[in-house]
């Protein structure tokens, strides 16, 4: 098989969440154990660093292995979902893993894959391990899938766990409180493995400091700490939360020489070191046209505080949703003083495009819908004018298009 036509029968034959939803999910860690062992176990072959939350995990995930590079390491880093292409979710110092890689792991495992009905991310967790381990990683950043305690990514031990903000998204998963969110994402913690808190939350906080006991590890609020501040090259006010969590990390982390001077160009080059893409990124100027991944509460809260302090005339908002998400939360965040373009993304799970805009307008969004994203994306651009700010969210689905 080429390379594309080996994503394409993984896309289609493997189930996956981003596109069926929680139908795909396994909520057990067996296929992945049983997979790995066929895989010779590759995850005992590096060290590494467990980043789950609901905000923020994937810049700071980012941001880890952009610091540890610039220290001189080999590192490994496995995000999800991807963007544009799929290899971007398995990475060595910024490179992605290559076509051939790809191919070969997925022909050499095809009729695993099938007869034992492994998971979309079951397969891609197994390929990224398998790739580490042949390529020699000194450390590798992985990032949590979703949740923490039945996540694909959970049979790792890592050096440190990081865990970055607690906020209520996946509900229909992972439960509808804080309180029970968290359970899901403290199952990260591993025994005398200490355990980061980026953003210390009263709902929430309790409930890492009791796992971590239990489980004899020490606990790190990042905010309580006094630690020197660098400016890094994400832009989004949200980022110095997720760069004190980084920056409590590496002081924790043993057995890594990190120096001051590695840690302001790792945090200063992001972008350039990782090929890190969606988060407040700026696509075009005249008009200004910016994209974000935030989709949910917690994560549009700070997006949308930062477009309000953005100087502009006129605001033009692309907007696309999946379907489970609780819009009566999501949608009084948004301006009322803005146009409106509702989309719907390109996956199963999309909402339809007149759905949101029938559910916004209850809530004052004024706006048209479109047959796709690309379609409101090119009316949004044509009809801002210079001085106009276009901001394009909702989904990462709706940013991997516009992108």
């Amino acid at each position: 098989m080429t390379y594309q036509e080996t994503i394409q029968w993984m896309f289609a034959q493997l189930p996956m969440y981003q596109k069926k939803g929680i139908s795909a999910l396994n909520h057990k860690l067996d296929n992945i154990q049983k997979f790995s062992t066929i895989l010779g176990n590759p995850h005992l072959a590096f060290k590494s660093v467990h980043v789950a939350g609901t905000n923020g995990k994937g810049s700071s995930a980012h941001m880890l292995a952009s610091v540890l590079q610039e220290a001189g390491y080999k590192v490994g880093l496995y995000t999800s979902p991807h963007l544009k292409d799929f290899r971007e979710r398995i990475r060595i110092n910024g490179e992605t893993v290559s076509k051939k890689f790809v191919t070969g792991f997925v022909q050499k495992h095809q009729s695993y894959l099938t007869d034992n009905a492994l998971s979309f991310f079951e397969m891609t967790v197994g390929m990224a391990f398998r790739y580490f381990k042949e390529e020699k990683v000194d450390i590798a950043v992985v990032e949590v899938g979703l949740g923490g305690r039945f996540d694909s990514t959970n049979i790792i031990t890592p050096e440190v766990s990081l865990i970055t903000n607690i906020g209520y998204d996946h509900m229909d998963i992972l439960g509808n409180t804080l309180e029970k969110i968290a359970l899901e994402k403290a199952g990260i913690i591993k025994p005398n493995v200490p355990v980061v808190i980026s953003e210390r939350q009263t709902e929430t906080a309790e409930i890492f400091r009791l796992i971590a006991a239990q489980r004899k590890s020490k606990i790190y609020f990042a905010q309580e700490l006094e630690m020197k501040s660098y400016p890094t090259d994400l832009l989004g006010a949200y980022q110095q939360k997720n760069s004190r969590g980084v920056r409590c990390v590496i002081a924790v982390l043993k057995g890594f020489t990190v120096s001051e001077k590695h840690l302001e160009r790792g945090l200063a080059n992001v972008v350039k070191n990782t090929g890190l893409q969606g988060r407040w990124q700026v696509l075009e100027k005249n008009p200004t046209v910016i994209c974000d991944t935030a989709h949910n509460q917690e994560g549009l809260k700070s997006v949308l505080a930062q477009i309000r302090d953005q100087k502009f005339e006129n605001l033009h908002v692309v907007i696309g949703f999946v379907m489970e998400k609780k819009l009566e939360d999501i949608l009084p965040l948004f301006p009322k003083k803005a146009q409106y373009y509702f989309v719907k993304p390109m996956i199963t799970r999309g909402l339809p495009a007149d759905v949101l805009q029938e559910k916004a307008l209850q809530f004052g969004l004024i706006g048209k819908v479109y047959s796709c994203v690309e379609e409101g994306f090119k009316a949004a651009k044509k009809m801002a004018k210079a001085n106009d700010l276009v901001f394009v969210g909702g989904s990462t689905f709706v940013v991997a298009e516009v992108l």
